[in-house]
């Protein structure tokens, strides 16, 4: 491989790709047995969960001309940036996460700080998710008599128990489980807010959807609108970690159209057909729309994607930091024997009780999330690999020629979109927390008060 991205790169010692024919070193072969359709199961369990069912909601504040515009344009979007993400893979082999590629950019700065980044990001995703769970076992069972931290502690040893398979290949497997799951729930909420719809007075025609935004609607809120489809395409953020352990990277293009054509279809389905069922006043998730019966059953065949989708995100963390502090020590980075189990077991329960407990602790732990995801998947999606392909990936001068040109305007329109999420997203999440505090709809940190989890 001679032509490297940018001019100078070629000599630079710490950017020069690795030699494919070294030897994988020994116990490490149970990690490079992911191919491309276990690549796009682990892809779907990390990027598609409950929160595809936010996107009505989301579309009801943007109206269905926007939010199918959002849903189909970003997500192709999604699906240009992962394919950049890749291309920065096979040309750097080394790179097995998201803060080594940044490293290659932005030096030892770049690496902590995106290192601190992907971290924090998927512990707080890990936290969201047990907090889903409480919220599902409190509908399911429907008894505001249990404290809310029983089902929490709950959720947090279902997310750690799942975290438990340290190779991607072998988490794959409950992947098939976490799709059925989240496809049923869409079905049965879909069915069941159709249903409501044609049986209520004046019909489907009298639901009150409209193709614009309401006139009410605010800059934060439509923005907050957005960002819900934005995040709910960020599975770049973990990309380079699944490509790890392919045994032939380069077929994770046939992952990243498969995962992203099933995204863009799912959202944009989703989004729309809820919305015109229900109107305004979708719930986020959808299936609360669904009636009381209804939501229960939903929320119940939800569950494997709430806890799967979630505990996934604690296994790549793990990995990244077995990765980092055991490099020289293939016992405990590839998991062998009783220490390296010990290690890896007492790693993913220290990951899983931190992310319980952040989400616990802080009474607007969702919006915080929100305002994490503003300033990290801004980088993550978009302007992190419109750099890497003007740095790493491009060959040649942007305007040598025309697909340089074309490719260029493309990367640039990707890192102003980052900005763009990155200044505003953050804005619409702090806004969104002050009207939370005016609101008085903040819950108290570690409360036994089911009601207000609901």
């Amino acid at each position: 491989m001679d032509d490297f991205s940018s001019e100078g790169k070629k000599s630079d010692p710490e950017l020069a790709p690795i030699d494919r024919t070294v030897t994988v070193h020994e116990g490490s072969e149970k990690f490079h047995r992911l191919g491309w359709k276990r690549l796009t199961v682990c892809l779907i369990v990390e990027a598609i969960a409950l929160g595809s069912l936010s996107i009505p909601s989301a579309f009801a504040t943007l109206g269905m001309v926007a939010g199918v515009i959002m849903c189909v344009g970003l997500g192709l979007i999604a699906i240009y940036t992962s394919y950049v993400v890749g291309q920065v893979k096979l040309k750097y082999p080394h790179v097995n996460h998201y803060s080594d590629a940044v490293q290659l950019i932005w030096g030892r700065f770049g690496y902590e700080l995106t290192g601190v980044m992907f971290a924090l990001f998927l512990i707080l995703l890990v936290g969201s998710h047990a907090l889903t769970g409480t919220i599902a076992f409190i509908t399911i069972i429907d008894n505001y008599a249990i404290c809310a931290l029983v089902w929490g502690v709950i959720s947090m040893i279902i997310l750690l128990i799942l975290s438990l398979p340290p190779s991607f290949a072998e988490f794959a497997i409950l992947g098939y489980i976490d799709f059925a799951s989240i496809l049923i729930a869409i079905m049965i909420t879909i069915v069941a807010t159709g249903v409501q719809a044609h049986d209520a007075p004046g019909g489907l025609s009298a639901v009150n959807w409209s193709a614009w935004p309401p006139a009410d609607v605010t800059f934060y809120q439509a923005f907050l609108a957005t960002t819900n489809i934005i995040f709910a395409y960020s599975f770049a953020v973990c990309q380079f970690s699944f490509m790890s352990e392919m045994h032939t990277p380069k077929d994770y293009v046939k992952s990243i159209w498969a995962l992203g054509l099933i995204e863009i279809f799912i959202y944009t389905v989703t989004g729309a057909l809820i919305y015109a069922f229900v109107g305004r006043d979708v719930g986020s998730p959808a299936l609360l729309s669904a009636g009381h019966t209804v939501s229960r059953i939903a929320f119940g065949v939800a569950l494997p994607v709430i806890f799967i989708s979630g505990s996934i995100n604690g296994t790549v963390v793990g990995r990244y930091i077995l990765d980092r502090a055991f490099a020289e020590n293939p016992t405990i980075r590839y998991v062998k024997g009783m220490k390296g189990w010990i290690v890896w077991v007492g790693l993913i329960t220290t990951i899983t009780i931190i992310g319980w407990v952040i989400a616990e602790a802080i009474p607007f732990f969702n919006a915080l999330l929100g305002l994490i995801s503003s300033l990290f998947i801004s980088g993550f999606t978009f302007y992190f690999p419109a750099l890497f392909w003007f740095q790493l990936v491009k060959v040649g001068k942007w305007n040598a020629n025309a697909h340089n040109i074309a490719l260029s305007i493309v990367n640039a329109i990707c890192f102003v979109i980052g900005i763009i999420v990155l200044g505003c997203g953050t804005y619409a999440s702090v806004q969104d927390i002050l009207s939370q505090y005016t609101g008085g709809s903040v819950r108290s940190p570690f409360t036994c008060d089911s009601s207000s989890y609901a």
